[in-house]
């Protein structure tokens, strides 16, 4: 458990566990801290291969290979209580394909599914988008600060961009490769929320609606694609977390 999942605050008397999922070479620590901040709330952030404590192990190269680690450390602990799932960017197409798997072939279900940042993986905008794993590294970071989101400096120091790009390019080379169908019929019933910057590129977030038969939200909020680094759009979306949880939770009862 412990080497993918992140854990800063065990609660076992929380409501509900929120179980993160980084985006594109991201790591666990962003969503590890708000475990310190939602007191009613256990959060698991996952940890992939390739950076932190597993910088030395390789990286995946399908959403398979991250389903199936998550689901096999998870599946024990998700029976225990409510969970939930966030994900952004990339973390949002794993969270959808962790909850496919979920209700698929174990018949589990979150209590609600927040996904940030990104299009529906088989809308037509997603299907089309340029791919950018196979870039060139100049072309890379020209794009990486397009989209902003990194310091400047950290873009420009060689060094530190050694010890990110790699993970950044195999987390892409993963999506860009994931391919599922638009649902028939809607695979869940809970709550689908979507976020997103206002000043983001555009996301297809309505095809989201096609998960679930579960109510369906939108909001956005304020910056670019990293809108969510945002102290107070984080304060928004922690307090949006918490309070549907909660609800949600009474009503899991």
């Amino acid at each position: 458990m412990d080497k993918v999942i992140n854990c800063f605050s065990k609660r076992p008397d929380a409501v509900a566990r929120l179980i993160c999922f980084p985006w594109a070479g991201g790591g666990s620590i962003h969503y590890a801290r708000w475990g310190k901040i939602l007191t009613s709330i256990e959060v698991y952030a996952v940890k992939l291969p390739g950076r932190e404590a597993r910088a030395k192990e390789p990286f995946f190269q399908s959403m398979e290979q991250i389903v199936d680690e998550v689901i096999n450390v998870l599946l024990p602990v998700l029976k225990e209580k409510p969970f939930a799932l966030f994900g952004h960017s990339f973390g949002a197409m794993t969270s959808f394909a962790i909850a496919d798997t979920l209700k698929r072939v174990h018949k589990l279900e979150p209590i609600h599914i927040f996904l940030s940042g990104a299009s529906a993986p088989y809308s037509e905008m997603r299907i089309q988008a340029p791919k950018r794993s196979d870039l060139s590294d100049e072309e890379f970071l020209q794009w990486m600060t397009r989209i902003g989101g990194t310091p400047p400096e950290l873009l420009a120091n060689p060094e530190v961009v050694k010890l990110f790009l790699p993970a950044l390019k195999a987390d892409l080379h993963v999506v860009e490769n994931y391919r599922c169908d638009r649902p028939e019929s809607p695979l869940l019933s809970c709550p689908v929320t979507c976020f997103d910057g206002k000043q983001d590129m555009p996301h297809d977030l309505q095809a989201w609606k096609d998960i679930s038969s579960g109510d369906f939200t939108v909001q956005m909020l304020p910056g670019a694609h990293f809108y969510l680094k945002d102290a107070a759009n984080e304060k928004i979306i922690l307090d949006y977390i918490t309070k549907y949880l909660e609800m949600a939770e009474m009503d899991y009862l």
